[in-house]
């Protein structure tokens, strides 16, 4: 171990080296919705869009959806027991367009979180070929059916999902949010992934997934990941497991999305969801926040306390600035797809530190029962060491 331990050094670059290449293949593979030829005929859709307490966003969202330029659609909302305005919201909107339906949530069963039942109830109201589930914090450009439909049947996919293009507004947004495209693009070998078609190497992302109802209603639906806290990446397993074809996609120029605002709330929102996409397996969990915060701040670490003239750490100088120097720029392509601004690349190890103390919070609340989110108390699930 501690001749792995004076090694580590070199490991640190030699993994940032194959990140790189992981980017850099992914760049190519991820396509872009508008890339794909438009098939004769298309299917009808079925936008399918929770709503809890989302009045601040819940008509943008409705309205961007109900301007699609797409010949055979219907947008399904459920007020999931909303206390604010949602509902009048709603209720406006849908005098206004005939293809609206506005749903009651009904009451929540004891073995069932929130979203994951009212998203089962739209898709049982539903009457589409084909199941969009969306955020109600996102919005869409008008040809975003058209051509993420035309995108699923040019890849014979039965599920594609897609990164939308996330809104940072605050300086708590900025640092955090962007991690997630970030560590998708750089560590998910997609060529691989495509490959193997394995359960563990896939993400799907809730704010889109497009499903053949087939496909989804033969792996049981949200029924079969009821419990499950990561529904989206749960059901994209599942997709797999069944042998069915996945596919992940660029929707940055055709939906965008304001996932959480301001610091706190992006804490609590990641907080319910890092380790629950770890499976809960402890020693997996803080060996992999461990390196990642090897990887990505003991280098920084070691040209700050050379330059104070201080020898604080095993780094020697040179190779510490090679990982940097690698670091910059594996940030620098994820962001610059994401359409993050550049200045944010020199921040990421402000960024890895706080999100690695996001994660340690997510396993403490989990393991010791207190994770809730929007106002519910999220069952304790079981752990497992490996």
């Amino acid at each position: 171990m501690s001749i792995l331990w004076e090694q580590h050094p070199l490991i640190v670059v030699v993994f940032l080296f194959f990140s790189l290449m992981t980017a850099y293949s992914n760049l190519r593979i991820v396509r872009r919705f508008d890339e794909y030829t438009h098939p004769p005929d298309f299917p009808r859709v079925s936008v399918l869009v929770p709503a809890r307490d989302e009045a601040h966003n819940i008509e943008a969202c409705v309205r961007s959806l109900l301007a699609q330029d797409y010949p055979d659609f219907e947008v399904l909302v459920l007020d999931d027991h909303s206390v604010d305005e949602t509902r009048s919201i709603l209720e406006k909107l849908a005098r206004e367009d005939y293809r609206l339906h506005v749903l009651d949530g009904g009451p929540l069963p004891l073995d069932w979180l929130g979203k994951h039942w009212a998203c089962d109830q739209l898709a049982r109201r539903s009457t589409g070929e084909l199941l969009l589930f969306t955020d109600a914090d996102t919005r869409h450009s008008p040809n975003m059916l058209r051509d993420s439909v035309a995108a699923l049947i040019a890849e014979q996919a039965d599920v594609v999902t897609a990164f939308p293009r996330e809104e940072v507004v605050t300086w708590g947004e900025r640092l955090v949010v962007p991690i997630m495209g970030w560590g998708i693009l750089s560590f998910l070998p997609l060529w691989l992934a495509y490959r193997l078609s394995k359960p563990g190497f896939s993400v799907t992302i809730g704010q889109f997934m497009l499903f053949r109802r087939s496909a989804f209603e033969d792996i049981g639906g949200y029924k079969s990941v009821r419990q499950h806290l990561v529904d989206d990446v749960a059901l994209g397993r599942r997709i797999l497991a069944e042998g069915y074809r996945w596919r992940l996609l660029d929707g940055t120029a055709h939906v965008c999305c304001r996932m959480y605002r301001g610091f706190w709330e992006a804490v609590e929102g990641f907080s319910k969801n890092i380790f629950a996409f770890f499976e809960y397996r402890i020693l997996l969990y803080l060996l992999a926040w461990s390196w990642i915060a090897i990887v990505f701040l003991e280098p920084p670490f070691t040209l700050f306390s050379w330059y104070l003239g201080m020898s604080l750490s095993q780094f020697p100088p040179g190779i510490a600035a090679i990982a940097v120097g690698q670091s910059l720029i594996l940030w620098r392509i994820a962001y610059k797809r994401f359409h993050f601004p550049g200045y944010l690349v020199f921040l990421y190890p402000i960024s890895v530190f706080l999100f690695v103390l996001i994660a340690m919070r997510s396993m403490v609340l989990t393991l010791t029962g207190h994770a809730t989110w929007k106002g519910r108390n999220l069952v304790k699930p079981a752990m497992r060491w490996l």
